[in-house]
């Protein structure tokens, strides 16, 4: 049985790093802004100071939305599935079509990144409710077929577990 804590250890992990990443980006644009540039420059060419600004503004705002998420996921307590349950926030969902087989993890928080399953076997995309997979699975059962957009491209993906 698949330890989800260790998923969402892993999630966080990773919205740590990636908070801090924005965070440095955002004070050395910010340094940029300040000093890069002698005063006459800084004149000459205010749109660079402009867009130094805006870059640390950016990450600024990167950093926020990271550790928003990496809050909601602290507190997120995944529980196992019974057999015939309908999917839902903390489901461990695979899916398939005629080439290929994917896993999803459904969380509150991490859209788009890619977690390892345990010991390295596989990986699992993490989906939320509010993106197109995590709409198109939310209250299906294994065994339904659903149909979602991917990248301008209509998948059709059989459930086939649920966990």
């Amino acid at each position: 049985m698949l330890d989800k804590r260790l998923l969402v250890e892993q999630l966080c992990a990773r919205l740590r790093a990636s908070a801090l990443s924005a965070e440095k980006a955002g004070i050395e644009a910010a340094e940029e802004a300040r000093h890069g540039a002698t005063p006459a420059e800084k004149r000459e060419d205010a749109r660079v100071l402009l867009e130094n600004a805006g870059l640390a503004r950016g990450q600024v705002q990167r950093a926020e939305r990271a550790r928003a998420d990496l809050a909601a996921l602290e507190v997120f307590r995944p529980t196992q599935f019974a057999p015939g349950a309908a999917v839902a926030l903390g489901a461990v969902v695979e899916v398939e079509d005629e080439d290929e087989g994917r896993t999803f993890f459904l969380a509150p928080a991490g859209a788009g990144e890619e977690l390892s399953g345990p010991d390295g076997d596989g990986l699992l995309s993490v989906v939320t409710p509010a993106s197109p997979v995590g709409r198109a699975v939310l209250g299906r059962k294994k065994g339904e077929t659903i149909e979602v957009t991917v990248k301008g491209e209509v998948r059709e993906w059989t459930i086939t577990y649920v966990g």
